[in-house]
């Protein structure tokens, strides 16, 4: 048998506890030097390889690595840096980080979801400039791999053409020009690693497995022919991932040496095209078996079975073993989970777990037929173990819940709530959280090590919730939250409380800078076990006249922000979630809360790559949302929120989910999204987030009213509210009070002006 060799596509930046966030956070507050930054940033990325190389990789990746982000890394390695940043005070460095976080001068870049992952990129922006190679990274994270480890790493750079597709600022007509014009830029830097005498090269082309037509299938077939003909010596692999290739025929014909398939989450139809139209023989055949993307551990019958029927197209020498997709979507390692039930902790694996699998898959590849059943045979017992548990076996379907729904309309429910609320036009409110400070913090891990009692941390909380409903009277705010003060995190908070969830120490995983998040594990069986938010919420109401939010995190959220099971189906998951939920929401009614905030940021990003695929997946996220919410009375307000996401194209299951009112974020998009609205009828009452909580800068005034009044140009006065873009934990107190109130005086501008123009 042919040799067979292990790769990665990409491995977690964060460190085993963070330690990439904690340095990255430091020099942002000037507690680090820059110099301080790189030696810590290289110390934690030199140990990264290293830990690859010890588990006996054979290609490793390099220029996986960033600062921030890999996407802006190659905006700013192509000199695409926006006009506004250009006069940042500072080097290189510096206008890096304000154009991924603002500054006083600047609004920062969008920011959205990496397919359809809970990653933020930051959105590259043309401004009709041209491509330049200021800077080759991936040249010199491969030479420091080689210099300080004697490791012939495999640089990884996002393709030409899925870079471009992430990008904004051009019509879609200038997109073949733009794409010539980054052609000989991408040869440049190829060209460069091919003199350096780097023997692989990965180039990410995940925009291969989205709907393309055939004159960008043309487009690409184009560009890489380009680049073979200039590069002919460099070996590259084009890497697909999240799905099936959408035009397997012709990727397949691509002048590469290597193409990267995910048997993961594209197994089905990538095997089927596989076996239909074979493979070609001067190619190697990346083969992406294990989830880059959940935590599960391998079952190797399945494995087996894959490569099986994987092998009877492809020989073993002509394949490489390896992740569905780069190892960031994943924890770093399960050496500190101390403390999981031993049953869910066999059932995990972490990145470096995965790449103990990897070799171990080898190993099975690789055994004879006695050696290939005892490590088939010691694997079963774990998974049978799993599947006979109680673990699993508690749920039974609510058929009639299932089928309920609001029935009055929209419009009368519209009239009934604004004669009990009396809400004035513009009404003013904030996404839900407030800042998280270091007291808030301390408390809760106080709490939670059994340093502060149960009493004395209930007070603790309490205590914040007063300050901030007092600091929202004061700023005039129309409908108040309670801050969430009691909540580490908006999906692990309900975990915690509901039935079926586990969670890890230290599964932290990246969403978008350095913000870092723990999803919860959804091992079993999803269940209500105790009101969740009641007590908290009826406190703040019972401080003020003016309607306080309920605020729950939505299904779909809960589902695609945590871990999930994989032996049944997300729908199904998304249900038992969506059940629970409802008993939460009558349980805040019941107490006197009839405004209900039901967040469902994480919508959009669970939208299948293939716009075939839509329809299915927006059907029953829809009406998970609708269980959750749907035996209120019509005088209870529903809200939900969504953010980060290209929302254009599902404006109409936003509208489906029947809530009362939602809002969305467009600051850092500029109010693109406002544009939809003049072409699709929007009947709900909906907040356009006028303001981005993602950036340490204060709006003003006159920012906000530009936003408003933009709005108001397509959506009627009467159904729109104002609000930022998202919750404000992550944002300073006197920042926050400064932003909100430049806020609520543009509203009442904006709100004086309606009401002249009326009379």
């Amino acid at each position: 048998m042919g040799e067979i060799k292990t790769s990665s596509l990409g491995y977690p930046r964060i460190g085993e506890n963070r330690e990439w966030k904690k340095a990255l956070e430091g020099y942002w507050a000037g507690k680090l030097t820059k110099d301080e930054l790189n030696h810590q940033l290289t110390e934690l990325r030199l140990s990264f390889l290293k830990k690859q190389q010890d588990a006996g990789l054979d290609l490793i990746p390099v220029n996986d690595f960033t600062y921030y982000d890999h996407i802006l890394d190659l905006s700013t390695m192509f000199n695409l840096i926006p006009k506004r940043f250009e006069q940042t005070s500072g080097d290189e460095l510096d206008t890096y980080y304000a154009m991924a976080r603002g500054n006083k001068e600047a609004q920062a870049c969008e920011m959205t979801k990496w397919f359809n992952t809970n990653y933020h990129y930051i959105v590259p922006e043309m401004e009709n400039k041209k491509p330049t190679l200021t800077e080759n990274k991936p040249l010199k994270a491969y030479l420091e791999a080689k210099e300080k480890l004697g490791i012939e790493g495999k640089p990884v750079i996002v393709g030409p053409f899925t870079f471009l597709k992430l990008a904004k600022g051009y019509e879609p007509e200038e997109f073949a020009q733009l794409l010539d014009n980054f052609t000989p830029v991408y040869i440049e830097l190829l060209q460069e690693l091919a003199e350096a005498g780097v023997k692989w090269v990965q180039l990410d082309e995940p925009s291969l497995v989205t709907t393309l037509s055939s004159d960008e299938i043309r487009l690409i077939t184009s560009v890489y022919n380009k680049i073979r003909t200039a590069v002919p010596s460099l070996k590259i692999i084009l890497q697909t991932y999240f799905d099936a290739v959408s035009d397997y025929k012709e990727v397949i014909t691509l002048p590469v040496d290597a193409i990267g398939l995910d048997f993961v989450h594209g197994y089905e139809e990538n095997l089927s095209l596989l076996k239909e139209f074979g493979f070609p023989d001067d190619k190697i055949l990346a083969a992406g078996i294990i989830d880059g993307r959940n935590i599960w551990k391998e079952d190797l019958q399945k494995t087996n079975d894959k490569l099986e029927q994987i092998t009877a197209v492809v020989p073993v020498e002509r394949l490489f073993i390896q992740p569905s997709s780069s190892l960031l979507h994943v924890p770093v390692t399960l050496v500190h989970e101390k403390e999981l039930d031993s049953l869910v902790l066999s059932a995990l694996a972490f990145a470096d777990e995965k790449l103990e699998e990897l070799s171990t898959i080898k190993k099975l590849i690789l055994a004879n037929s006695e050696q290939k059943q005892k490590l088939l045979d010691e694997n079963k017992k774990i998974f049978d173990k799993i599947s006979q548990s109680t673990w699993r076996s508690s749920y039974q379907k609510n058929e009639q819940q299932l089928l309920a729904k609001r029935t009055t309309p929209v419009t009368e429910r519209q009239k009934i709530q604004q004669q009990k609320f009396d809400l004035p036009l513009l009404p003013t409110t904030t996404i839900g959280s407030f800042p998280q400070t270091k007291e808030v913090r301390r408390a809760r891990n106080q709490w939670r090590k059994g340093q502060l009692n149960q009493a004395d941390y209930e007070a603790f909380v309490n205590e914040q919730i007063k300050k901030w409903i007092d600091i929202q009277e004061n700023l005039d705010l129309d409908v108040l939250v309670h801050g969430e003060f009691e909540r580490n995190d908006m999906v692990e908070f309900f975990g915690e409380k509901l039935g079926g969830f586990v969670f890890t120490k230290n599964g932290w995983v990246q969403s978008y800078g350095s913000r870092c998040v723990k999803p919860p594990v959804i091992f079993g069986d999803v269940h209500f076990k105790e009101e969740m938010t009641v007590a908290e919420t009826v406190y703040a109401q019972s401080l003020t006249k003016k309607p306080v939010k309920g605020m729950l995190t939505g299904p779909v959220t809960i589902l695609n922000w945590s871990f999930e099971r994989s032996d049944i189906s997300r729908q199904e998951v998304a249900n038992q979630i969506a059940e629970a939920l409802i008993k939460e929401v009558e349980a805040l009614e019941a107490a006197g809360i009839e405004m209900i905030q039901v967040d469902e940021p994480a919508i959009r990003e669970g939208l299948p790559l293939k716009e075939r695929d839509w329809e299915y997946y927006l059907n029953w996220a829809v009406e998970a949302f609708r269980i959750s919410t749907s035996t209120v009375k019509d005088t209870t307000q529903i809200h939900t929120h969504m953010c980060y996401s290209d929302f254009r194209t599902i404006i109409q299951s936003i509208s489906d989910l029947d809530a009362d009112v939602i809002s969305i974020e467009t600051s850092r998009s500029a109010g693109e999204l406002i544009s939809t609205f003049e072409s699709n009828v929007y009947d709900k009452g909906i907040g356009l987030g006028v303001y981005d909580i993602h950036s340490p800068r204060i709006p003003s005034v006159e920012e906000i009213s530009i936003v408003i009044n933009r709005a108001l140009e397509v959506l009627p006065k009467e159904l729109f509210w104002v609000n930022p873009d998202c919750g404000l934990k992550t944002r300073g107190e006197k920042e926050t009070v400064a932003a909100l109130e430049n806020m609520v005086t543009a509203a009442k501008a904006s709100r004086e002006k309606l009401v002249e123009v009326k009379n």
